[in-house]
């Protein structure tokens, strides 16, 4: 049986768990910004109460729990450089004192994990969130969390290639 504290291996399991621990995050991040839960008792809470069991009777993938850690002390941490780069890639009437507190958690979990591995691919950072913003908002907001992120990631990540560029401006 696998060690519940080791990330997933590789494969859909992998991305499953990692998936799970980019949503586990933004909602500790989203706790801290409404309840002012300190981060490392929102941490503890997560990886020892809170990741066992089902979400409306469907059994969760276990998240990766470094993943998770380092997601929300790094925002936490980097909080005012998250924000200067969200600020800066928002256009139109979006402005981030607008967004609502979970749409704003969103930003800048993925905007952290752009700015602190080249690893996973970005394509892949900026769909899970992408997704997760799905299973909260029904209007603009994915679109949104989209081209936000993929500005950012065009600004601090060299993977997207001139091809890439080309393909996602159609």
């Amino acid at each position: 049986m696998a060690d519940p504290d080791s990330p997933a291996d590789s494969g859909a399991t992998g991305h499953a768990s990692r998936s799970t621990a980019r949503l586990a995050a933004v909602q500790a991040l989203y706790q801290h910004a409404i309840a002012g839960t300190p981060v490392e008792r929102i941490i503890a809470e997560g990886i020892h109460h809170r990741f066992a069991g089902a979400l409306d009777d469907q059994e969760l993938v276990p998240p990766d729990r470094p993943l998770f850690a380092r997601i929300v002390r790094g925002v936490h941490a980097r909080r005012a450089d998250l924000d200067g780069l969200v600020d800066g890639a928002l256009a139109g009437s979006w402005s981030r004192d607008r967004l609502e507190t979970l749409l704003v958690a969103i930003l800048r979990a993925g905007c952290f994990e752009l700015l602190d591995s080249a690893e996973p691919p970005t394509r892949v950072v900026i769909k899970d969130y992408v997704d997760l913003t799905h299973a909260f908002f029904a209007g603009r907001e994915p679109g949104m969390v989209n081209a936000v992120l993929d500005k950012i990631a065009r600004r601090v990540r060299d993977d997207l290639a001139p091809a890439d560029t080309a393909a996602s401006d159609g």
